[in-house]
């Protein structure tokens, strides 16, 4: 499986996350550019997670059926289908079907990580679905992977 590498408007690997992107700020998605998507790439899923959390790597987003291309918008809005994503879906994260941007308790760091996936078909699964019904629908279908870190107090 070949890495792939993006880049997310204003947040640097390993670097903070802007308040917009937060639960603290407009708690909107931010937007991915990709520099090496395979060609047979037919979707991309994301998912963001928080690192530092008690329950191992807690899920604060899942989207999945993205059509394939070398940007991703941010302000993906809220809801199971994504109208402007061609019927993308949004799975449970955080207890939503949305994105949930970083909200650690007062005072605490916490590390999250978005990890984006090009995948050779669409997916079917249930708008209910977590993170771990994802992965294991998705053995197989993974072309290429990529994840990057940041951090927010």
């Amino acid at each position: 499986m070949d890495i792939l590498e993006f880049t997310c408007t204003g947040i640097e690997n390993g670097g903070k996350f802007p308040i917009e992107h937060t639960g603290r700020g407009r708690d909107v998605s931010p937007e991915f550019m990709f520099s090496n998507l395979s060609p047979q790439a037919k979707t991309l899923a994301i998912t963001l997670e928080d690192l530092s959390h008690p329950v191992k790597d807690f899920t604060h987003w899942l989207i999945w059926n993205i059509p394939a291309a070398n940007q991703v918008k941010s302000g993906i809005s809220s809801g199971s289908h994504v109208p402007e994503l061609a019927g993308a879906c949004q799975g449970v994260g955080y207890g939503f079907h949305r994105y949930a941007g970083p909200k650690p308790p007062k005072g605490k760091t916490h590390t999250y990580r978005f990890t984006v996936y090009a995948l050779d078909c669409g997916i079917s699964l249930s708008v209910h679905s977590m993170k771990r019904a994802f992965l294991k629908k998705t053995e197989g279908h993974i072309l290429q992977k990529g994840s990057m870190t940041a951090r927010f107090e």
